[in-house]
């Protein structure tokens, strides 16, 4: 074989950025929205200073920018706004008591039922709010079945992603593709010209989901539920013999080393004394703590106080009368991208004081959780669980207000009478879309004005739709790719491709394509490898003189394959946590699909698209 002639520096210096990009984006500790900010000063910077020379095609630093204001950019943001207005309303919320009525009573049918339902409703809106309003359905169910949630929640989220290979709004990868491609001369694909092939493909995929992978699967226990201690409302009485009579609180507070947390101190009927460090406790008070059971027995051993529940003056804590934690609820939140704690932490936000709720662990698949001390000052990242503990009202206003996903064994979503009118706009959108009434940025531009203007969204929620380090990864992106393409780096890159698998038919090269695109999606962001990707893809057809679309299309589908570790899309974080999964299950599972997917569509793009 013959490999071409190296490229000029500018071509080499943008494949090793790129290839550093994609080292950078497997680095959980560096933020996404970093690494690609270091991407378009490096481009900018790069190109400012060392020109290409004057007979190369005219690139300027500022064309690196351009990507704010791409088409394929605002329309992901205006679908991102659009998703939000369904996931705030509840649009869904009928078909998720549905979901769980039929789940209860044939649950292997429903399983395949909601995976064809949900991957279905990928092909349309981005599949983190669908997610999102199945995860607290099925842990419900699991929850009131005594089944373990893991049996379905990783069956269910790769279904989803399935389903967002089907057409051009299903994910954000197939707009970036599609007006990639569109910007290098090919065809723009519409809608549905990629329809078929995926929903062929998508059928042996969720088979495979359906039967195999739940056997796959060991059962896994919820992260959280078992392993941290309730809280307890609890009163100490304080004797005459009591170490705490005559201290001062400050006293007291120093003898159980300042762990425990008095709330008020009562002294007599119906009279509160203020919680001073210098107030001295006498015969009779009584003080109010909440902590766990060890704790305050421990505390009751110290001070040589009586302790009783909060509700129970009468009888002290015994094996007759154990502490009880009546009225309250332990609940899982999970913390998502758009949520009120991305990226903040707990005491920042007052968010056990503003919900009355007491935090009682944080669970990180990816590394290991902080302890209960620094709990509180822990900035809070995707996929964290929180164990949290409150009355059945206070898990409820954390549910409607806060706008969180909070898995509590129960199915009450959000529903508001705006949820039918969220529910026409969005379908008004892809039915314009979809005959051709509209561009689908247009369509979706239109959408998002009317979900402003009818008050399915405010503009707070807004704000909590877009993701910026989904913006910042598809504009670095976008400038990788055209830095690529105008150095002659994609063309140099293909022609390595078609030399190295010279003599192959192209349906091979086109397989190995996918293949390649299908393992980076798994490790670096699933855009940035799709960007780069395509103008290699066209670039390799043009080489072996045949037309782009099955190559661009192996790109897009490959690029969707992030089925085998928890990294290869952001919903798979979440179902790890939620489910209590392993990296190790994500490979067990998502391997073999990735692998049949792969050859499904090495037989069918052909088909359907000929070279």
């Amino acid at each position: 074989m013959t490999f071409p002639p190296a490229p000029e520096a500018h071509a080499l210096a943008v494949m090793a950025l790129t290839l550093g990009a994609l080292v950078l984006f497997t680095r959980e500790r560096i933020p996404l929205e970093a690494t690609s900010l270091f991407i378009l000063i490096a481009l900018a910077a790069g190109f400012q200073f060392f020109p290409l020379s004057p007979g190369a095609s005219r690139l300027e630093p500022a064309d690196f920018l351009m990507g704010f204001g791409h088409e394929a950019l605002v329309t992901i943001c205006a679908l991102m706004i659009i998703g939000r207005s369904l996931e705030t309303t509840g649009a869904l919320e009928p078909l998720a008591r549905v979901m769980a009525r039929s789940f209860a009573s044939h649950p292997s049918t429903s399983l395949l039922a909601t995976m064809a339902l949900t991957a279905v409703l990928s092909a349309f809106m981005n599949n983190t709010p669908i997610v999102v309003m199945l995860l607290p359905i099925l842990v419900g169910v699991a929850m009131r079945t005594k089944r373990p949630a893991s049996e379905t929640l990783m069956p269910v989220g790769l279904a989803t992603l399935i389903g967002g290979s089907g057409t051009t709004i299903g994910t954000s990868t197939n707009l970036l593709v599609v007006a990639v491609a569109a910007d290098l001369g090919m065809r723009r694909l519409e809608m549905f010209d990629f329809a078929l092939p995926a929903l062929l493909s998508g059928a042996v995929g969720i088979a495979y989901l359906w039967l195999v992978a739940p056997r796959l699967l060991p059962a896994r226990a919820a992260p959280l539920a078992d392993a941290a201690p309730r809280v307890f409302d609890a009163v100490l009485h304080i004797g005459e013999s009591s170490y705490a009579n005559g201290k001062t609180l400050a006293e007291v507070l120093k003898r159980t080393e300042g762990t425990m947390k008095v709330t008020q101190i009562q002294r007599g009927e119906g009279f509160f004394v203020i919680r001073l460090p210098t107030v001295t406790l006498l015969d009779g008070d009584r003080l109010y703590v909440s902590d766990s059971g060890e704790k305050l027995k421990r505390y009751e051993g110290l001070l040589g106080a009586t302790l009783h529940n909060v509700r129970d003056a009468e009888h002290a804590v015994s094996e007759e009368h154990p502490l009880s934690a009546e009225g309250q609820q332990l609940a899982e939140v999970v913390v998502t991208e758009g949520s009120l704690l991305h990226r903040r932490t707990l005491k920042q936000l007052r968010f056990a004081e503003q919900y009355n709720v007491v935090i009682l662990a944080l669970h990180r698949a990816s590394g290991p959780a902080p302890g209960k001390r620094e709990l509180a000052d822990t900035v809070l990242r995707t996929g964290d669980v929180l164990l949290l503990q409150g009355s059945g009202e206070s898990i409820k206003e954390l549910k409607e207000r806060a706008g969180m996903l909070v898995l509590d064994g129960t199915i009450d979503l959000p529903h508001t009478k705006k949820a039918p009118l969220a529910l026409a706009i969005f379908f008004a959108m892809v039915a314009a879309a979809g005959t051709g009434l509209a561009p689908i940025s247009v369509a979706a531009l239109i959408g998002t004005g009317l979900v402003l203007l009818t008050g399915c969204l405010s503009w707070r929620g807004v704000g909590q739709a877009l993701s910026a380090p989904v913006i910042m990864i598809i504009v670095a992106s976008l400038a990788l790719g055209l830095a690529l393409t105008r150095t002659g780096g994609a063309d140099y890159l293909a022609q390595v491709m078609v030399a190295a698998s010279a003599g192959l038919p192209p349906v091979a090269v086109m397989s190995a394509l996918m293949l390649v695109m299908a393992v980076l999606s798994n490790v670096v962001s699933h855009n940035a490898a799709a960007v780069i990707g395509t103008p290699i893809a066209i670039g390799i057809a043009q080489n072996l003189g045949v037309a782009p679309e099955a190559f661009v299309l192996a790109v897009m589908f490959g690029a969707n394959m992030g089925y085998a570790t928890p990294i290869g899309y952001q919903t798979n974080v979440l179902i790890m946590n939620a489910g209590g999964y392993r990296f190790v299950d994500f490979l067990r599972v998502g391997t073999p699909l990735v692998l049949l997917m792969w050859l499904a569509l090495t037989f069918l793009l052909p088909m359907f698209f000929r070279f």
